[in-house]
Protein backbone atom coordinates (compact mmCIF):
# COMPACT_ATOMS: atom_id res chain seq x y z
CA UNK A 1 0.00 0.00 0.00
CA UNK A 2 2.14 2.64 -1.17
CA UNK A 3 0.15 6.48 -1.33
CA UNK A 4 1.85 8.90 -3.90
CA UNK A 5 3.27 12.25 -2.61
CA UNK A 6 2.16 14.93 -4.31
CA UNK A 7 3.24 18.96 -3.76
CA UNK A 8 1.21 21.64 -2.09
CA UNK A 9 -1.09 23.48 -4.70
CA UNK A 10 -0.99 27.36 -4.61
CA UNK A 11 -4.52 26.58 -2.76
CA UNK A 12 -2.78 25.45 0.21
CA UNK A 13 0.46 27.62 0.05
CA UNK A 14 -0.67 30.48 -1.35
CA UNK A 15 2.56 31.49 -4.40
CA UNK A 16 1.58 31.57 -7.60
CA UNK A 17 3.64 31.63 -9.44
CA UNK A 18 1.72 33.75 -12.63
CA UNK A 19 1.91 36.79 -9.76
CA UNK A 20 5.82 36.65 -8.96
CA UNK A 21 8.16 38.99 -9.82
CA UNK A 22 10.75 37.21 -10.62
CA UNK A 23 9.12 35.28 -13.32
CA UNK A 24 6.83 37.92 -14.49
CA UNK A 25 10.41 40.28 -14.79
CA UNK A 26 12.12 37.23 -16.70
CA UNK A 27 8.79 37.31 -19.01
CA UNK A 28 8.84 40.82 -19.76
CA UNK A 29 12.53 40.32 -19.96
CA UNK A 30 11.89 37.94 -22.79
CA UNK A 31 9.67 39.97 -24.75
CA UNK A 32 11.71 42.80 -25.10
CA UNK A 33 14.83 40.45 -26.08
CA UNK A 34 12.45 38.99 -28.88
CA UNK A 35 11.19 42.63 -29.88
CA UNK A 36 15.16 44.04 -29.99
CA UNK A 37 17.04 40.89 -31.51
CA UNK A 38 14.00 41.25 -34.59
CA UNK A 39 14.61 45.04 -34.07
CA UNK A 40 18.33 46.38 -33.50
CA UNK A 41 20.91 45.75 -37.00
CA UNK A 42 24.21 43.78 -36.88
CA UNK A 43 22.93 41.09 -34.46
CA UNK A 44 23.92 42.32 -30.88
CA UNK A 45 22.79 41.15 -28.25
CA UNK A 46 21.25 43.25 -25.74
CA UNK A 47 25.14 42.94 -23.35
CA UNK A 48 26.84 44.20 -26.74
CA UNK A 49 24.51 46.84 -27.53
CA UNK A 50 24.49 48.54 -23.56
CA UNK A 51 28.64 48.07 -23.74
CA UNK A 52 28.73 49.93 -27.19
CA UNK A 53 26.37 52.20 -26.32
CA UNK A 54 28.59 52.65 -23.25
CA UNK A 55 31.63 53.62 -24.94
CA UNK A 56 29.49 56.04 -27.52
CA UNK A 57 28.06 58.05 -24.36
CA UNK A 58 31.24 58.12 -22.13
CA UNK A 59 33.99 57.38 -24.64
CA UNK A 60 37.36 55.21 -24.11
CA UNK A 61 37.33 53.54 -20.55
CA UNK A 62 38.82 50.45 -18.78
CA UNK A 63 37.71 47.00 -19.38
CA UNK A 64 36.83 47.27 -15.32
CA UNK A 65 35.42 50.67 -15.37
CA UNK A 66 33.66 49.80 -18.81
CA UNK A 67 31.52 46.51 -16.99
CA UNK A 68 30.75 48.53 -13.77
CA UNK A 69 29.04 51.22 -15.72
CA UNK A 70 26.87 48.24 -17.39
CA UNK A 71 26.74 46.23 -14.13
CA UNK A 72 28.35 43.04 -15.67
CA UNK A 73 31.01 41.10 -13.71
CA UNK A 74 34.50 40.70 -14.73
CA UNK A 75 34.57 37.38 -16.82
CA UNK A 76 31.03 38.47 -18.45
CA UNK A 77 32.41 42.00 -19.66
CA UNK A 78 36.12 40.76 -20.82
CA UNK A 79 34.16 38.10 -23.06
CA UNK A 80 31.84 40.66 -24.51
CA UNK A 81 34.61 43.10 -25.45
CA UNK A 82 36.37 40.14 -26.82
CA UNK A 83 33.93 39.01 -28.82
CA UNK A 84 33.36 42.54 -30.10
CA UNK A 85 36.89 43.21 -30.81
CA UNK A 86 36.77 40.12 -32.99
CA UNK A 87 34.01 41.63 -35.11
CA UNK A 88 35.87 44.99 -35.37
CA UNK A 89 33.35 47.05 -33.57
CA UNK A 90 35.44 47.98 -30.41
CA UNK A 91 39.54 48.03 -29.89
CA UNK A 92 41.89 48.30 -27.12
CA UNK A 93 45.03 50.85 -26.97
CA UNK A 94 47.20 51.38 -23.68
CA UNK A 95 45.99 54.09 -21.71
CA UNK A 96 48.35 57.11 -21.98
CA UNK A 97 47.66 57.93 -17.74
CA UNK A 98 48.42 54.26 -17.21
CA UNK A 99 50.89 52.29 -19.55
CA UNK A 100 49.90 49.40 -17.41
CA UNK A 101 45.84 49.76 -17.96
CA UNK A 102 44.41 49.54 -21.60
CA UNK A 103 41.15 51.71 -22.90
CA UNK A 104 38.23 50.05 -24.58
CA UNK A 105 36.92 52.01 -27.12
CA UNK A 106 34.60 51.98 -30.22
CA UNK A 107 36.33 51.24 -33.99
CA UNK A 108 34.52 53.52 -36.65
CA UNK A 109 32.41 50.54 -37.73
CA UNK A 110 31.08 50.35 -34.16
CA UNK A 111 30.41 54.08 -34.56
CA UNK A 112 28.31 53.33 -37.56
CA UNK A 113 26.42 50.19 -36.23
CA UNK A 114 26.02 51.79 -32.53
CA UNK A 115 24.04 55.04 -34.20
CA UNK A 116 21.49 52.69 -36.12
CA UNK A 117 21.14 50.47 -33.19
CA UNK A 118 20.31 53.22 -30.89
CA UNK A 119 17.11 53.94 -33.31
CA UNK A 120 16.18 51.11 -33.61
CA UNK A 121 16.32 50.76 -29.54
CA UNK A 122 14.08 53.38 -28.99
CA UNK A 123 11.37 51.25 -31.37
CA UNK A 124 12.10 48.46 -28.94
CA UNK A 125 10.98 50.67 -26.18
CA UNK A 126 8.29 51.65 -27.52
CA UNK A 127 6.99 48.74 -28.41
CA UNK A 128 7.84 47.21 -25.49
CA UNK A 129 6.17 49.68 -23.31
CA UNK A 130 3.30 49.95 -25.65
CA UNK A 131 0.79 47.53 -23.80
CA UNK A 132 0.61 50.62 -21.23
CA UNK A 133 -0.79 54.34 -20.80
CA UNK A 134 1.93 56.91 -20.96
CA UNK A 135 1.64 57.68 -17.23
CA UNK A 136 1.81 53.64 -16.52
CA UNK A 137 5.12 53.66 -18.23
CA UNK A 138 6.88 56.39 -16.59
CA UNK A 139 5.92 54.91 -13.18
CA UNK A 140 6.72 51.20 -14.34
CA UNK A 141 10.36 52.88 -14.88
CA UNK A 142 10.61 54.48 -11.80
CA UNK A 143 9.92 51.56 -9.73
CA UNK A 144 12.00 49.52 -11.71
CA UNK A 145 15.13 52.01 -10.84
CA UNK A 146 14.10 51.83 -7.30
CA UNK A 147 14.46 47.97 -6.98
CA UNK A 148 18.21 47.97 -8.28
Amino acid sequence: MTSELKPKTSAEHGYRLDEQIGFLLRKAYQRNSNIFLEKVPGKLTTTQFAVMHRLAEDGPMSQNLLGRSVAMDGATTKGVVDRLIARGLVQTRRDPGDRRRYLVSLTPDGVVLIDAAVEAAIEVTTETLEPLKPRERETLLRLLARIM
